[in-house]
């Protein structure tokens, strides 16, 4: 049927030219032309959108898989200190924050495709040189490297779903994808604890190079091209051949030399980050929120061992509780998300991003309440189920803030989606890298209690946030004052 409806079209293609009103601009065969991505069948997207999310939780797995088993690893090298225990498992993220400033115009470039694929085989070679890295410094470039590469499914990936899905279905499809963010880094501690524990820390990296190579075979078997600058442009070639006519050029008309695509691409979002108050705030909010998450994960293995007497496989099950709630928050969002949209979209008559974000203004409080329960209930000595279950409410509210932050950022700036993703991606990963290397310090100054309702307090300062963007949201968003500046 796929390969009918693409011979269908290429027979139309001259056609198309001859009738354009210039002769000389390509562009799709229609609103339904089957050769753009957005209107493909959903079998031929399915087994794109499948790769890149299981490519999107493997990533972020590999992240905290460490982190259980961190004092092994600082034990084989010879090293005790602290802070840098914490950098061996936050430098992974730190790859995230230099990843976008040139995946991100590459995949402009040229395609999604091809730094897909390059991308995904050096993710595996440098797993497999964390596994026979010779000395700590060796595994914590090898990792910061891993990280980089391994991050291109979460900094190209949004711009793969803007290629492949209508807005109005677009919802569901990110919350899946955001779930690999979430849960990679909650289920790699409980599986990296059992593997350190029984084999050895080299065998979770050998683990994350095997995965690693299967997400690679699967990646040249499923995926395909889905920019439509690229496939315009082969359309172009194409039909020079045919035509003999050298004059054609894309309907896109879009700008890739290769300078203004790397500057555009390294201003714009810094331009966004800055001067764009819904980016930058947004922005901030969901990089605090990363770093909440990271901080706790690094610190997770110093409490249930100390205070509650955990083996190192007994405490990869510690995050399971945030694995519950991240589902919860998953169910309820994904599905909300949409169907709040269409409901709003139809009474108002347009669709408008701030529609993303009433889920998120109840939501939101989420992450102070449990924050303030797993801080003082850990404090407290309570059962060890008690904070556990605090850290399924954080779950919660980490979920809900980066999906509907994530899906309004996409909504919200239709033509520099990249940028405000990249702008997003880049300042939580940042924040996700440092954070961490502060929490231990602060947890033994502060205690638990105190130290997460600091963290608490921070994260209840920024809930108006929500309902400020829902009600004034467009006023911002249209005012030819912030345009300008884009």
């Amino acid at each position: 049927m796929e390969k009918q409806d693409v011979t269908a079209n290429e027979e139309n293609d001259l056609d198309d030219v001859a009738n354009s009103s210039t002769g000389n601009l390509v562009d799709w065969d229609g609103a339904d032309d089957l050769a753009k991505p957005m209107n493909w069948p959903n079998t031929r997207k399915a087994k794109n959108i499948v790769v890149i999310c299981y490519l999107t939780f493997l990533t972020p797995l590999g992240s905290t898989m460490f982190a259980p088993a961190i004092a092994d690893v600082m034990g084989t090298f010879h090293s005790w200190d602290p802070l840098l225990a914490s950098f061996v498992v936050s430098v992974w993220v730190l790859g995230y924050f230099f990843g976008p400033l040139f995946l991100g115009p590459c995949s402009e470039l040229y395609g999604r495709l091809p730094v897909y694929l390059i991308c995904n085989v050096l993710f595996m070679a440098f797993n497999i040189a964390c596994a026979v890295a010779p000395n700590l410094s060796a595994l914590i470039v090898f990792r910061f490297l891993a990280g980089t590469f391994g991050g291109c499914p979460i900094t190209i990936g949004a711009g793969t779903f803007g290629d492949l899905i209508k807005p109005e279905n677009r919802g569901k499809i990110i919350a899946v994808w955001s779930l690999g963010p979430l849960m990679g880094p909650i289920l790699g501690p409980i599986a990296g604890g059992y593997v350190g524990q029984s084999i050895g820390w080299r065998w979770i990296c050998w683990i994350l190079a095997i995965a690693s190579g299967v997400g690679a075979v699967a990646s040249f078997i499923c995926q395909e091209e889905t920019y439509p600058a690229v496939l315009l442009e082969r359309k172009v070639r194409r039909l020079k051949k045919e035509t003999g006519n050298e004059n054609l050029r894309t309907a896109l008309n879009v700008d890739r030399k290769a300078s203004h695509v790397f500057g555009r691409s390294i201003i714009r979002p810094l331009r966004m980050l800055f001067l764009s108050p819904i980016v930058g705030s947004l922005s901030l909010y969901q990089g605090f929120v990363y770093g909440y998450l990271y901080l706790l994960f690094t610190t997770f293995p110093l409490v249930f061992q100390n205070r509650y007497h955990f083996n190192t496989g007994t405490i990869g099950l510690t995050y399971l509780g945030m694995g519950v709630g991240s589902l919860i928050g998953l169910g309820v969002g994904g599905v909300v998300s949409d169907r709040l949209l269409t409901k709003l979209s139809a009474r108002s008559g347009e669709k408008k991003p701030e529609y993303r974000l009433p889920p998120l203004i109840p939501s939101c409080f989420f992450l102070p309440i449990g924050l303030f329960w797993y801080g003082w209930a850990a404090q407290a000595n309570a059962h060890w189920i008690v904070p556990i279950l605090g850290t399924v409410c954080i779950g919660i509210g980490v979920n809900m803030v980066m999906m509907c932050v994530a899906t309004y950022l996409i909504d919200a700036h239709p033509s520099f989606e990249a940028s405000a993703t990249a702008a997003s991606t880049a300042t939580r990963s940042l924040i996700g890298a440092l954070v961490p290397l502060a929490g231990r310090s602060m947890y033994e100054k502060l205690g638990l209690g105190w130290g997460n309702s600091l963290l608490g307090f921070m994260a209840l300062a920024m809930c108006p946030l929500p309902w400020v963007f829902w009600k004034y949201g467009e006023r911002i968003r249209t005012s030819p004052r912030f345009q300008m500046k884009l």
